[in-house]
């Protein structure tokens, strides 16, 4: 036990070998992201993630060394080693489930498991089970009982299990005592430096898989849990509010209103049908592989396509809240989940209503996920349809009712609606694990070729959604607006969470509403999902002052800008510039013009900084 300073380092040891053997699973498992780094580059990704693997070995050792201490006061000490071997056991064990989850996690997500990771566990189990089924469940769970094992094997060698209590006077074990626990305190600290060890400290390197492989995973998880539990505040604050505010609200300064009226009708029906996981990687005009969606590409024809938009963030209720409400993604926080706080968000259903439109909600899965039903109450929707209101034999995948019941369910009530109408339809086969009725069009079990024909399928439902769409009377006096919920990494996986590319998606105006002459035009204005509350409602004349991080990008007044953010950082674009922020390492991760001078760059993050800083901010405030 840790008896003396020399059973400590032995401590220390043994989690240090357990945390690289843990890097190296992470750094073959990615072994084709880390192509791009030279074998110097890879050491250092050891080197420089020895700070926080020993801060995480002395956060291990508070118990052994507080019992060792314990024991060591009592005048006859017995105590069995078993306890501080199970104690061992279990640490490794959570060690062994941290590294496989994290190595699905970052394949998905591109960042390190987090507190999100697990608050979807906890609060939407079947949800997040359902997602882990296009993993290699197999292998993960292979490496894991491997690395246990190497693990107990290593501990047997190293930590020293036996305890013999030395004969010393009760001054000399206090101060002893004191010394042990000083030295503990300081290595979870990092240094007697006026800053205590952070993430950051692990970063040394321009591309990202380096730090990300060099932060350990357990103490980046709790750190991340203890920043997101604890009171909220605002740790975006780069600049003087007034600044900021200044800053963020001169992007959406416009000039007089010269919006481009497209439509046919000031009080048209309005259906956004918000499409699972439609990267932009899956639609040839927008630089996607061919063949992937064909019917999308007939769809642009007849409508408007916004070929310059960019998802809020990288999850469903990050994007619907964009879409609805025009509220940017808060990076680590969601803000659907809080009720006190959604609540106070505007929203495109609660606008339409007030302006005499009847609301509904289509979703094939449980619509209580991540609060979704709580928020369209809140929010002006008057009916809503989830997997509950479909026969149980219709329900033939693990998130629910696929995508062609959906939209021929979707049909039938539109048939019976009020008019005018607005309704959200929120799709979900083109989702882990990629379940799909039918043959697959891409054949071949790689996860890539299953992403392809479920996108492929719904965009062969969404063809037959409106072929029967065009046979009602309702549907020359229809805006459809289609757009993803947030991009994916699939089917190309070459973009990473800090890339533009992750995040580009596909926004098309479409319908019996528009006028012909505007037919297959192309928009070319930088913009994001939470642009379509006040482009949608400058068409039909109605205010949109409500929704302050919404742009009218019909409007040739406004400005072209896109902002993104992920968990650990920012993307903010400019038609001059593109750039991505880390936020642990505090630099640039990503330039789209490598070569544009530094005041530029500068200038771009400066924007994107103080964009964060007032969304959080005014996230923060709402309670």
């Amino acid at each position: 036990m840790l008896k003396n300073l020399f059973s400590l380092v032995r401590f220390y040891l043994f989690w240090l070998i357990f945390f690289f053997i843990a890097r190296i699973t992470f750094e073959i498992y990615f072994s084709e992201k880390l192509k791009i780094a030279s074998w110097t580059e890879i050491i250092q990704s050891f080197l420089y993630a020895i700070r926080l693997d020993l801060s995480t070995a002395a956060y291990i050792a508070i118990i052994p060394l507080l019992v060792s201490i314990a024991v060591w006061f009592m005048p006859h000490p017995r105590i069995s080693t078993i306890w501080l071997r199970v104690y061992i056991w279990i640490c490794l064990v959570l060690v062994c489930f941290l590294t496989i989850l994290d190595l699905n996690i970052f394949t998905e997500w591109g960042t390190k498991v987090n507190y999100r990771v697990f608050d979807s566990i906890i609060h939407q189990f079947s949800e997040a089970i359902a997602s882990s089924g296009s993993s290699p469940i197999f292998l993960c769970i292979s490496i894991g009982l491997l690395m246990l094992a190497l693990g107990i094997i290593i501990a047997e060698k190293v930590i020293q299990y036996k305890y013999e209590a030395p004969e010393r006077k009760n001054s000399f074990k206090i101060i002893f005592s004191a010394l042990l626990l000083a030295i503990n305190f300081l290595v979870i600290r990092g240094g007697l430096q006026a800053t205590p060890i952070n993430q950051s400290m692990a970063y040394f390197s321009s591309k990202q898989i380096l730090n990300q492989s060099a932060l350990n995973t357990e103490w980046n998880l709790f750190d991340n849990i203890f920043e997101n539990l604890k009171a909220s505040h605002n740790p975006y604050l780069y600049f003087d509010s007034q600044f900021a505010d200044s800053l963020s609200r001169s992007s959406y300064q416009e000039k007089a209103d010269t919006t481009l009226h497209i439509l046919n009708t000031k009080r048209p029906n309005i259906v956004i049908i918000q499409l699972e996981s439609f990267t932009a990687d899956v639609i040839e005009s927008l630089g996607g592989e061919k063949g992937v969606c064909p019917h999308f590409e007939d769809f642009i024809k007849k409508g408007v396509l916004f070929d310059s938009t960019y998802a809020a963030g990288d999850r469903t209720d990050k994007g619907i809240v964009a879409i609805l409400s025009a509220f940017p993604s808060q990076a680590t926080r969601t803000i659907i989940t809080d009720n006190t706080k959604q609540e106070k968000l505007p929203a495109l259903s609660a606008a339409l209503k007030n302006a005499g439109y009847h609301t509904s909600y289509f979703y094939g899965g449980e619509v209580e996920y991540m609060n979704f039903k709580s928020y369209m109450l809140s929010h002006g929707i008057d009916h809503i349809t989830g997997e509950g209101n479909f026969d149980r034999s219709q329900v033939d995948s693990k998130w629910g009712v696929n995508d062609g019941t959906l939209l021929d369910a979707h049909i039938r009530y539109l048939n019976t609606e009020t008019k005018p109408f607005f309704s959200l339809v929120e799709t979900l086969t083109n989702h882990e694990p990629f379940d799909m009725p039918g043959k697959r069009h891409f054949p071949g079990d790689s996860v890539t070729n299953q992403f392809r024909s479920t996108a492929f399928y719904t965009d062969s439902c969404l063809n037959a959604y409106f072929e029967h769409a065009k046979l009602q009377p309702w549907y020359k006096n229809t805006l459809f607006v289609l757009v993803a919920d947030h991009g994916h990494r699939l089917p190309r996986n070459t973009s990473e969470s800090y890339m533009p590319a992750k995040y580009h998606i596909p926004l098309l105006f479409v319908g019996g509403a528009i006028k012909d002459q505007y037919h297959g035009l192309k928009i070319h204005k930088l913009g994001g999902q939470t642009d379509i509350a006040a482009t949608v409602l400058g068409q039909l004349n109605l205010p949109y002052n409500q929704f302050k991080w919404s742009k009218d990008l019909l409007n040739p007044g406004s400005k072209s800008f896109a902002f993104f953010d992920w968990d650990n950082g920012f993307g903010f674009m400019t038609p001059e510039q593109a750039v991505s922020f880390d936020n642990i390492g505090k630099e640039i991760i990503y330039t789209k013009n490598p070569k544009a001078d530094k005041a530029l760059n500068d200038k771009t993050v400066t924007y994107g900084k103080a964009y964060l800083q007032q969304v959080f901010t005014e996230y923060v405030g709402k309670h």
